[in-house]
């Protein structure tokens, strides 16, 4: 086994027994911890994820942002490497990182991972649809996350930040059911913090919306190259990006309403 990196690897989980083998087997060999933070799972994720080498922490979920942060305080490394359960680090890239600690530390204080999705009816992802390159790899004294309910965001304090190319392989829907179960959660969220925030969408919002989004899915986001599968994956985010305004305006007509009546 060759030497393990300086760095600890964390990932949030509930529920995710079936898929958190693959990013804590994609690390477990060359990495100096692994932690996973479970929110209170009910099936066995607990279990695997130790039989794997992880240390579990549990924490109460109270957002995407907070359960990270918290996250982050449980690692005992100066380096940082965030996978979410439905990820993995493809070969290419645990051989890249690998590479930046060959003469100790790496050169840049952060790193940007391309993150290349993969449904479960395609046989392996396009790289020319991998449009999402987030902070994944980071040192933590100029680095961190916001403590934001609905969007995990690295924020860089200092420095400038790299790009690898090796890709963050991301499943993030078991199935077309679990994309349209996984959309009603999150546009929930996603609601309330328009509403919190006061931006109440309007009818041109509402009604462009969704052909714009499936637009810039299936060009800009070069969804075209995987054909049908393509075309599919498209409207689905057309119809995630419609329905978080859909209940945005929802819940601006329901506290007129209590409003009303209260008055």
């Amino acid at each position: 086994m060759s030497k393990r990196l300086p760095l600890s690897v964390f990932v949030i989980a509930c529920d995710e027994a079936d898929r958190i083998p693959a990013p804590l087997r994609s690390v477990r060999d060359w990495v100096d911890e692994i932690i996973v933070v479970d929110s209170g799972s009910e099936d066995d994720t607990v279990a695997v994820s130790e039989a794997l080498g992880a240390r579990v922490v549990f924490n109460e979920w109270r957002g995407y942002g907070p359960q990270k942060v918290f996250g982050v305080g449980l690692c005992r490394n100066d380096w940082i490497l965030n996978l979410d359960a439905d990820e993995e680090v493809s070969v290419d890239l645990a051989a890249e990182i690998r590479a930046l600690f060959a003469d100790g530390e790496p050169p840049l204080p952060a790193y940007r991972l391309p993150i290349l999705p993969l449904y479960t009816f395609q046989e392996r992802g396009h790289p020319w649809t991998a449009h999402h390159r987030p902070i994944r790899l980071y040192r933590r004294t100029h680095a961190c996350f916001k403590d934001a309910a609905v969007h995990d965001t690295v924020m860089q304090r200092e420095g400038e930040a790299g790009r690898l190319r090796g890709m963050v392989i991301h499943r993030s829907f078991r199935s077309l059911a679990h994309h349209v179960q996984k959309v009603n959660n999150y546009s929930s969220a996603q609601a309330a913090d328009l509403h919190a925030k006061g931006r109440e969408p309007g009818v041109l919002a509402l009604l462009l919306t969704p052909p714009l989004a499936f637009l810039k899915q299936l060009l800009l986001r070069r969804e075209w190259v995987n054909g049908v599968d393509g075309v599919i994956v498209s409207y689905m985010y057309a119809f995630q990006r419609f329905i978080r305004l859909a209940k945005a305006r929802e819940r601006f007509a329901e506290a007129r309403r209590v409003r009303d009546e209260d008055g």
